[in-house]
């Protein structure tokens, strides 16, 4: 019987759907093959200290930096739980 209230542990729900949906997200991106000595997009080279560090390493510094930020701008929102989401 849908009475309109959210079941107990709901919002636990949500917010742990949230969290694996991130971890999802993050281990998907994550470097995988084997790394390269030099940057693939400026052709710097890649301090061995960084390719111990993160293997299958593709990037320099200075341009993960600026790939990060690109992907901070499309950083998820989770919309299962919002009364929006079934508005539109």
């Amino acid at each position: 019987m849908a009475t309109g209230w959210a079941g107990d542990g709901a919002v636990q729900d949500q917010i742990d759907a949230t969290i694996s949906d991130a971890i999802k997200r993050a281990r998907s991106q994550l470097p995988q093959g084997p790394g390269l000595t030099r940057c693939e997009e400026c052709d710097a080279a890649i301090p061995e200290a960084r390719r111990k560090a993160l293997p299958g390493v593709r990037l320099c510094i200075t341009c993960q930096e600026a790939h990060d930020q690109e992907q901070s701008g499309q950083s998820g929102y989770n919309r299962r739980g919002s009364k929006d989401s079934q508005l539109r």
